[in-house]
This record gives structure tokens, sequence and C-alpha cells, in this order.
């Protein structure tokens, strides 16, 4: 999962200002990508005066070497340590087609001489201005002006790094769905066309092919024995009888092969009833370990839940997953119990699950229901998104709570949590109205301002504001 987000840095230059400035700031904002751990790239300082971009003709040279590195970076921080001249700014970023993040350099007090004047914080509403009279997308922070050295712009920077992996990973990418959609869930309906027009593929598979293979497969087939290694590390499988261990490892390969061959960077499955009738397992841990493996996996056939869990993925480079809005959590109207049977990644847990016998499948056919991966969802901050598909768009909702470290009786079956939410009542009602379903997707940190931007500024989702 992980990936060293890389930046192309791109400076200004104005005849008039100060231009050696501009020298300083290439080497703090070296300074400063390198000290978050990210990669760069940076024009020659000999190919312009300084270094930077001023006219036209410098602005295009400025693009053409953007292109030539086309596919080395993930977005562009375009820094104006003095006021921007607006015409080669926008020679050379129209067609970056990555995230551009704007940072202008502050003022000192003590230094407002005509030698060290920046006049930044004026430069970079002349950028910004031109930039949306051509359309061109764009990243703004606060504050409006900010040292590269600060505290203040390596936080901007870890969330520019943010935007640039949702945005890099969610331009295109393709999803697989193994199954239809689950009979008893409506909910869960999606419009294939609409997401192809956001560049979202979707790859659907017949789930009696997947059973043909996994019935169709020797026990000692390639892959079977180490799948069955892999998942004895993961998780405790000591209570799983022999039989129905093995059909997992079959289906964890089967699963694998539809990955490779189809380039699958999300998959949904559809978990009942029939692997349980007729294979005798529910493959929750499966998409557990698929989903600490960096392979965004969700259930029941809910596509769109993998489609919000990819970008929080992307966003906090970490696993994420998909729950019901399951049950509340005493009289306390601000926390709920988000619940699903065990497909939630082991990262996100507070210790190694159990895999069990699915209880409601046992309820009414014992046996038919080895799979579920039983456990706690760990304390920590998180975001939870979904969206939905109607008239043609992608309509999406994002916020914050936290999950604590309130207890949960013994005897609750499944993984669950208790998320606390500020406001969780009023943001349930807009879910109902918005005709949200009763799952959400939920990701490690904070990180919704990240998201918002990358949906509306640069995917063009719509979002729906439920804060």
């Amino acid at each position: 999962m992980t990936h060293k987000t890389t930046f192309a840095l791109g400076f200004c230059n104005r005849g008039f200002m100060p231009g050696e400035l501009i020298l300083a700031a290439r080497r703090e904002m070296v300074q400063a990508v390198e000290q978050q751990g990210y990669g760069y790239l940076i024009m020659d300082e000999c190919a312009t005066r300084y270094g930077g971009v001023e006219t036209r003709d410098e602005g295009r040279l400025f693009a053409r070497w953007l292109k030539e590195h086309e596919g080395e970076f993930d977005g562009v921080i375009f820094s104006m340590p003095i006021f921007a001249d607006e015409n080669g700014a926008i020679e050379a970023l129209r067609d970056a087609n990555v995230p551009i993040l704007m940072q202008a350099y502050p003022d000192e007090i003590g230094k407002m001489d005509f030698k060290n004047r920046r006049d930044a914080y004026c430069g970079k509403f002349s950028v910004t201005d031109v930039f949306m009279q051509y359309h061109v997308p764009f990243t703004v922070m606060k504050p409006h002006v900010v040292h590269p050295l600060s505290e203040a712009f390596a936080e901007n920077l870890n969330e520019f790094a943010a935007i640039c992996r949702v945005v890099g990973g969610m331009k295109r990418f393709t999803v697989g769905a193994i199954g239809a959609r689950t009979t008893a869930f409506k909910t869960v309906r999606f419009d294939e066309l609409a997401l192809q027009k956001y560049g979202i593929t979707v790859e659907s598979f017949d789930l009696s092919e997947l059973i043909f293979k996994v019935q169709n497969m020797a026990d000692d087939a390639p892959g079977v024995a180490e799948k069955i290694e892999r998942l004895r590390g993961y998780t405790d499988i000591s209570g799983v009888p022999d039989k129905n261990m093995k059909t997992l490892a079959k289906m964890s390969v089967v699963i694998d092969e539809y990955i490779d061959v189809y380039h699958l960077d999300a998959l949904t499955l559809r978990c009942w009833n029939e692997m349980e009738t007729i294979l005798r397992v529910c493959p929750c841990v499966l998409l557990s370990e698929l989903n600490d493996r960096g392979i965004v996996a969700s259930c029941e056939i809910d596509l769109c839940s993998a489609i919000t869990m990819r970008a929080m993925q992307l966003a906090s480079d970490k696993p994420t997953a998909v729950l019901d809005w399951n049950n509340n959590y005493g009289e306390d109207e601000n926390k709920v119990i988000l619940f699903h049977c065990g497909p939630v990644a082991q990262t996100l847990m507070t210790q190694k699950g159990t895999v069990t016998e699915h209880k409601m499948f046992a309820k009414g056919d014992p046996g038919s229901g080895w799979g579920s991966n039983e456990g706690r969802i760990a304390a920590f901050d998180m975001t939870f998104s979904n969206c939905r598909t109607e008239d043609g768009k992608l309509i999406l909702y994002v916020s914050e709570g936290k999950f604590t470290e309130d207890k949960i009786e013994d005897g609750y079956f499944g993984c669950a949590g208790v998320a606390e939410i500020p406001e969780l009542q009023e943001k349930l009602l807009k879910l109902a109205r918005g005709g949200f379903k009763h799952h959400t997707s939920i990701g490690f940190g904070h990180m919704k301002s990240a998201l918002k931007e990358a949906f509306t500024t640069y995917l063009g989702y719509e979002l729906v504001e439920i804060d």
C-alpha cells in the first residue's frame, strides 16, 4: 500500500521584485518536502533566471519539463516567494493534470524594505484568479501565506499528499463485482455507466464460476497450502474444521486469480447465502485479509462502499472497512455500534481475531458458515463516508468521529466497535433523507478535508454536507 508521494516543485518570478529570494525558496521547499518523507522533482536552477517562472516562454519551458516527467510526480507545489507573474504561472501549469498546491511566502515585520518585501500575499490572488478564469483546478489552504519550514506548512503538505494520492488513485481504477447484487438488498444497487463516467470500471463475474472453480480445485493445488499458512499466521483458525479451512483457502486462491487476471484495484463479493449453502463457508476472513493486503474488499456486493473505502485507503495509506450502522449504545445519542461479521482488517482491530462459524447461518443450518472473523475494533480517530449513484452522478458524504474504548459484551458476535460521532442524530437524519444505505465505510484518522478537496475540486463528485 505504501507509495512515496512525489511533488514537482515550481517557483514564480517577477522582474521588478527581489528575485534573489527565489534561490532561498528552492532550498527551503526541498528541505520541507524531504523532512516529511516525500520525493521531489525540481527544474534546474539555470533553466531560467533564479530557476523561477515569469514570462510566458518560461511557463511553456516549465510545462515541457513537466511533460517530460509525466507519471513521475503526484502533484505540483507552486511556490510564490514573491509576487507571481500570472501569465507565466498559467502557461506553466494549465496542463499539469495533477493537483496543484498554491503556496505563498509571508512577509516579515522588520523586512519590509524593497530588498526584502515579497508581496506574495497579494500575488497569490493574482494567480488563483487567473486559474479560475482558465478553469484549472488548484488547492489553497490556511493560512493564506505560510513559510515552507513552518509546522503549519508541514500539516498542509501532508494533507496535500493525501489529496494527491486520492486523485491519482481514483481517476481510473477497476472494481470487481463477484456475484449478482445480494438479493435482499436493493440498497446496494449502483449504475455502472455513471461510475464509468468518473473513470471507475466495473468487471462483473458470475458467482457460479467462483463456486465451480473452488469445487474443482484439488486440495494440493498450487497455492492452497500457502493460503492456509497465511491465514494461520493472520488470525486464529484453530477451531475451523479441516475441510472448511481448505475451502476457504481455495476460495482465496480463486479470488487472487480474478485480481491478477483482471487487474482489480478493489472488489466486492456476494457473500450470502450461496457460499454458505453450497460451499459451507462464509468469506469474511478472506475479505479481512485482502483489506490488510491493501486490496479493498467489501461484502454484500456493496460496490459503492468499495469506492469510498478505496478513497480513504489512498488518503490514509492504511486499511479501511465497511460496517453496518447497527446498534445504539445505551442512552448516548452520539455513540453507535458499528459492526460487520468479520471483514475488518486486523490492523484496525484490538488484537488478532478468531475465525468462527457465522452465528446467523448456524442458527438455521449448523456447519454452513465457517469464516466469520470475530473480534473488536480498536480505538482510533476515524473518517466515515459512503456514496450512491443517481441520474449519472456519483454522490457522497464524508464526516469524522472516533472509535472509543467502550466495551461491548462478549456475547455480541462478529467484529464491532463503539463509535462516537458529534451530532450523530442530526447526521443520521441527513443520511436517511439523502438516500444513503445502512452501511458506511470507515478509515483510519481524520481526513475529511483532504477527501472533500479531492472529491469536489479534482474528481467532480457531488458532495452532500452532513456536518
